[in-house]
């Protein structure tokens, strides 16, 4: 019984490679809009990976001025501080973040249906 506990291998995991990369500073570049559906008709949009030395309140206090829809600053012990949003406002996000110069195009990576 021993012989065999003994030439059985450890488990391989194929996407170990794939996590350590992900992971590390590749995805801390990215910033991710997203939309979650609440109930109805009714919707949330959330940004995450924004670098921390910008201040998410004040982007969050123009971007209600801006698009005239209630949002908050929510601290997620995994993702950090994540801005929310009333409404679907992906685009008008994106398009925000790159006319202010925050984040560049191709860094904005746009989640939903």
């Amino acid at each position: 019984m021993s012989e065999f506990d003994t030439n059985i291998p450890t488990a391989f995991d194929p996407f170990a490679d794939a996590n350590a990369e992900d992971s590390g500073a590749g995805t801390k570049e990215y910033v991710h809009v997203r939309v979650q559906q609440r109930n109805g008709r009714k919707s949330l949009t959330t940004v995450q990976g924004l670098k921390k030395e910008y201040s998410y309140s004040k982007i969050l206090k123009d971007l209600k001025k801006e698009f005239c829809c209630n949002g908050t600053v929510v601290q997620d012990p995994e993702l950090g501080q994540v801005i929310q949003l009333q409404g679907d406002q992906r685009k008008n996000v994106s398009t925000f973040l790159m006319q202010a110069g925050i984040v560049k195009k191709e860094f904005i990576k746009l989640h939903g249906f």
